[in-house]
């Protein structure tokens, strides 16, 4: 029994056919290209503007990864299908709604990464999907929660892609720390980390970063069940991700930045050195590797590597007027590890730099109330 998206989707590419042969005209087909609502009565399917790229999924569509990937992709003309815990939510998903082009050619639905079979209407109505959502992890969560929750999510939406014979592509939001995490003794000096390098699920366990734990361990499943059942994946491997909010709430890594800039220490000490890079620069990897056919496996998103000092002083001398930290601790020793970047760069991504993505962060706190000058 098909659902309804599929009939929908059907319906669809069987009109599409008919134009390219020239086998009828519009209004016909479109009389008797009708399917049934799941709430009782027909739905005449009618096409987008000429001007849509098609229709794509992003899943967990109001984070901050995933606002911006919306935002291009209504601007490069796709039509949007976004999914959300709560679509009623105005707090969360306000901000999408006043996106250029969103009236006309975005959707939000529910859907739950821990509900077997939620995405499936959603993936059925579309030809691509974005899979940028993650599950809640707090602390309170055993080990055994957080690596299930991380590893089912990304099966449940991969199970709903299996079930839609029209997709073309998936794009998997993975993470850097999928490449970077082993021991230090490990890494030659000045290694430059490639897509081939994985991080050691050994070493992150035994200082129990489990954040990178659950990433590794989502990453080679979504792997193993694409190769499986013949989904076309690729991964997009952010480093950092600095940039403006397009949401009022905000996310860890842009509450990391305030603190920051307010002068906590913690968090940027823990990070040593690391990886940095433009959310919008995140945002067009995405569609840059859904776009390119010949695009495959993985793709390291970075567009500089600082230590915490580094980059502390950076800031501090950028930005005088906050009370940024002139220098943080050293807690692991000389850290020389780079990215290689190189793949993504062949398919024609520009990075932007560090002094531009702090700037736009910073330019975004301001306005949405969370930074004043010289207040702490």
């Amino acid at each position: 029994m098909f659902s309804w998206a599929f009939k929908m989707r059907s319906c669809v590419m069987y009109y599409d056919q008919a134009l390219e042969r020239g086998s009828c005209e519009p209004p016909n087909l479109l009389s008797t290209c009708r399917t049934e609502s799941p709430k009782g009565g027909d739905i005449p399917l009618q096409r987008m503007a000429n001007t849509s790229k098609g229709k794509v999924c992003v899943t967990g569509a109001s984070g901050f990864v995933a606002s911006w990937l919306v935002k291009r992709l209504l601007e490069s003309g796709y039509h949007v299908l976004g999914t959300v815990r709560d679509p009623g939510n105005q707090k969360k998903v306000a901000h999408l709604w006043n996106l250029a082009g969103a009236k006309e050619r975005l959707e939000l639905v529910r859907a739950d990464l821990l509900e077997e079979g939620s995405f499936d209407d959603a993936v059925m109505a579309c030809e691509g999907v974005f899979h940028t959502a993650s599950p809640i992890i707090t602390n309170a969560d055993s080990r055994e929660e957080m690596l299930d929750s991380a590893i089912n999510g990304t099966l449940n939406v991969l199970r709903s892609c299996k079930k839609n014979p029209f997709l073309k592509r998936v794009v998997l939001t993975s993470s850097s720390s999928t490449v970077r995490l082993r021991d230090e003794a490990e890494f030659p000096p000045n290694v430059l980390l490639d897509e081939t390098s994985w991080s050691s699920v050994e070493f992150c366990e035994s200082i129990q970063i489990w954040y990178a734990v659950a990433k590794i361990l989502a990453e080679k499943s979504a792997w193993e069940f694409a190769k499986e059942n013949n989904i076309d994946l690729v991964a997009v491997l952010p480093t950092f991700v600095i940039g403006p909010n397009l949401s009022p709430v905000l996310g860890p890594t842009a509450s990391d930045v305030l603190g920051l800039f307010k002068g906590e220490t913690e968090k940027f000490t823990i990070f040593g050195r690391m990886g940095y890079v433009h959310i919008d620069d995140v945002a067009s990897c995405h569609i840059l590797v859904y776009e390119t056919a010949d695009a495959k496996g993985r793709y390291i998103c970075n567009s500089a590597v600082l230590g915490s000092d580094e980059l502390v002083a950076l800031l501090a001398k950028r930005f005088p007027s906050f009370p940024i930290p002139k220098s943080l601790p050293n807690i692991y020793g000389e850290q020389t590890y780079g990215y290689n970047t190189s793949k993504i760069r062949k398919l024609g991504l520009e990075f932007r730099g560090v002094e531009e993505m702090f700037d736009d962060s910073v330019e975004s706190l301001k306005a949405h109330g969370y930074l004043r000058e010289g207040a702490a």
